[in-house]
């Protein structure tokens, strides 16, 4: 598999779930994995499957804080406070943070839904070879992650086999603290260190969220910098304690 992608199984929202509550208890990995696998066993019985999809799990939500500390405990924080519908926003968020083709691929899906109702994996593909070029592993992770989006939600059945509706600015929040940590993983994980309000609030990997934050908003928070450019823009950076390198894209 190739490294710069990473996420090649199938990964259920529960499963997720499940590993976030692990996780309020203990960061041994070791713990957390054994208490995954009965979990997962049903569903996937071969034991290197298995292995490979614990992987996943544990880079997800553990992992993330090798590199991002303040924002995997900040979404610890959030994840006993939020009501349950509101958590994937988490998950969602880690996963930008730990696979850069994660991020690619629903940057993709959400260029795309900009410009049609429904998508399928052959037009996700299509538009990724591409950009990234003949990956060996890029087919099957592309179909990976069409899978999980629509098992987390964020990807609606339609009346047509393989063809998926990308829910654009169905997920919502009251809480504020919630949209500015995607915001702050948003930034962290895309390759510009710094970019306009407008266009931070509306990149396409973010295409599920309906933000109602303001630059003012983030003006007053202490992880984010806030200063003007020509032309009136606001131009967004983080604070040094919370901008990490990310990690290679393909």
């Amino acid at each position: 598999m190739d490294k710069g992608i990473g996420f090649y199984r199938n990964i259920y929202l529960e499963w997720l779930e499940a590993t976030a509550a692990l996780c309020l208890e203990s960061d041994d990995i070791a713990a957390i994995r054994a208490a995954l696998d009965p979990l997962l066993a049903p569903t996937v019985q071969s034991g290197r499957n298995r292995g490979r999809t614990l992987e996943i799990l544990v880079n997800i939500w553990v992992r993330t804080g090798e590199a991002h500390p303040d924002l995997r405990q900040e979404a610890l924080d959030l994840y006993r406070t939020l009501p349950g519908e509101e958590r994937v926003w988490l998950h969602y968020g880690l996963t930008l943070l730990r696979y850069p083709f994660f991020r690619t691929t629903v940057a993709t899906i959400g260029q795309l839904s900009q410009h049609s109702e429904s998508i399928t994996s052959r037009d996700v593909k299509a538009r990724l070879f591409a950009s990234v070029g003949q990956v060996g592993s890029l087919d099957k992770a592309v179909e990976r992650i069409i899978f999980s989006l629509h098992d987390w939600g964020f990807l609606a059945d339609t009346d047509r086999k393989t063809h998926y509706a990308p829910r654009r600015q169905q997920f919502t929040t009251r809480s504020l603290a919630l949209e500015s940590w995607l915001l702050a993983v948003a930034l962290t994980a895309h390759p510009a260190e710094e970019m306009p309000f407008s266009d931070l609030v509306r990149l396409p990997e973010l295409f599920p969220f309906r933000l109602h934050l303001t630059s003012d908003d983030l003006r007053h928070s202490p992880r984010f910098e806030v200063h003007r450019q020509g032309l009136g823009w606001d131009m967004i950076n983080l604070h040094a304690p919370h901008r990490q390198p990310a990690p290679a894209s393909v």
